[in-house]
């Protein structure tokens, strides 16, 4: 059973009693308890079945703008309390910082929302088994699959954050997660594909019929590929691989890349980086989002971020830190972002489709082709030729490459956005991407 909140307050009370006592300015501390239960088949058979089990405590003790670190997962008192002496004593001889702080009192996360991110359902390793074996029937009807893998994961967490200026506060969050990948083969080639779920609630995640039957038929369609030409093409990429784009746009305007000085857009604040049709947002306040966060890992309180309004750059990723190097204050974004999207297009899937004769349908990238200091794009990829808005055929063994600096001018995105990740994006279309083929 998860560790409940008095227990994890306790542990963090007694930790920041005992850096204060030793003369510690500030101190912070985190103590985590999570339990993660995963089975795995293979072919229709069980292949393994495991639990873990972890409680943790991390702090942070400063002495003026030094600063040192240090962790544990004994939690017995006379264990905790040996560490923090330790931690104490490295932080005296640790060179000063004057960005080491605290975050402001006035940021900190005040009146915290339910977000429903806590499902107390737990489902037995039998129904698990049970779910499992009824994706992979689903999964293997066809008799060109000739492989099947699939999980099932039960994840619980709960934690508390409290620092010496009086925050302590935390939240419990769950997981349910399944995933099914088959191999398929016929005459000419064999090739691959899956499908994959997590909610925060048992009751919505997808069922195991039709995920297994995703899983079959995506992998279906990419038998007997062709290969086309070099070219310069209008490039769709697939929900699963266009949210990848934000991945990396926010890998690059976190305050931390901002600060070194190690992002392509580094200079882009208040500037058009994207056409002006564009709009992203990070919400951390969604109802079971699965990026949902009531503040951050400093416990600066989180609200809406409009990062992109109408293609311009309006806000970094900030944490206390970095943003006291770069003058501006933490929006609660410590460990990144939260539920981060792409608004809805304009136009219908099947308009994005028709909006060219001749389109590459991305469905599946290869290696990590992405440069965020240059902005430079270059990927392996598989998916389909799509002619007149009809699929034709799938194609592999294609590079994809560009830059960001111009790939995000010419960026247009259809209407289906849909909320699966803590990264979502509709369905993406990149006119005159450089495509090499065959």
């Amino acid at each position: 059973m998860i560790k409940d909140q008095e227990y994890l307050k306790s542990k963090a009370s007694y930790c920041l009693d005992i850096a204060k006592k030793l003369g510690a300015t500030d101190v912070s501390v985190k103590i985590g308890n999570s339990i993660s239960e995963t089975v795995n088949f293979r072919n229709k058979v069980l292949d393994e079945s495991n639990r873990s089990d972890s409680l943790a405590m991390g702090i942070e003790t400063y002495i003026g703008k030094k600063k040192s670190s240090i962790s544990s997962s004994n939690l017995l008192d006379k264990n905790l309390k040996v560490l923090i002496e330790k931690c104490f004593e490295i932080t005296k001889i640790t060179p000063e910082d004057e960005f080491n702080s605290l975050p402001d009192k006035e940021l900190l996360a005040k009146n915290i929302k339910d977000l429903n991110l806590y499902d107390q359902s737990n489902i037995e390793n039998d129904k698990k088994i049970d779910y499992l074996k009824e994706l992979e029937e689903a999964a293997s009807i066809d008799k060109k699959i000739i492989n099947t893998e699939s999980s099932f994961t039960e994840d619980k967490s709960n934690f508390i954050f409290a620092n010496s200026d009086g925050f302590c506060d935390g939240y419990k969050t769950s997981s349910f997660s399944a995933s099914c990948v088959t191999v398929a083969k016929d005459e000419i080639s064999m090739e691959r594909d899956y499908e994959f779920t997590s909610k925060r609630h048992l009751s919505d995640i997808t069922n195991p019929l039709k995920l297994g039957k995703i899983a079959a038929d995506q992998t279906l369609k990419k038998l007997s590929p062709k290969k086309i030409g070099s070219d310069k093409i209008s490039v769709v990429f697939d929900k699963r691989i266009s949210k990848s784009f934000l991945s990396s746009f926010a890998g690059a305007i976190l305050s931390s890349s901002i600060a070194r000085g190690t992002s392509f857009l580094k200079d882009k604040m208040n500037q058009q980086v994207f056409s002006n049709s564009i709009n992203i947002v990070d919400k951390p306040n969604l109802i079971k989002g699965m990026g949902s966060k009531c503040f951050d890992s400093e416990g600066v309180k989180t609200e809406t971020l409009n990062l992109v309004t109408n293609g311009i750059l309006n806000n970094y990723l900030i944490d206390t830190y970095n943003g006291k190097k770069l003058n501006l204050k933490s929006n609660g974004r410590s460990g990144g972002s939260t539920n981060l999207y792409f608004e809805n297009g304009q136009i219908s899937y099947e308009e994005l489709l028709k909006s060219h004769s001749k389109i590459l349908y991305v469905t599946e990238t290869i290696g990590h082709g992405t440069n965020l200091v240059t902005g430079d794009y270059s990927v392996g990829a598989t998916g389909f030729l799509v002619e007149n808005g009809e699929f034709k055929y799938p194609v592999n063994e294609i590079t994809i490459a560009g830059n960001f600096n111009e790939m995000f001018k010419n960026i247009t995105l259809a209407n289906d956005l849909e909320f699966k990740y803590s990264i979502n994006a509709p369905t993406m279309m990149i006119d005159e991407m450089t495509i090499a083929g065959k």
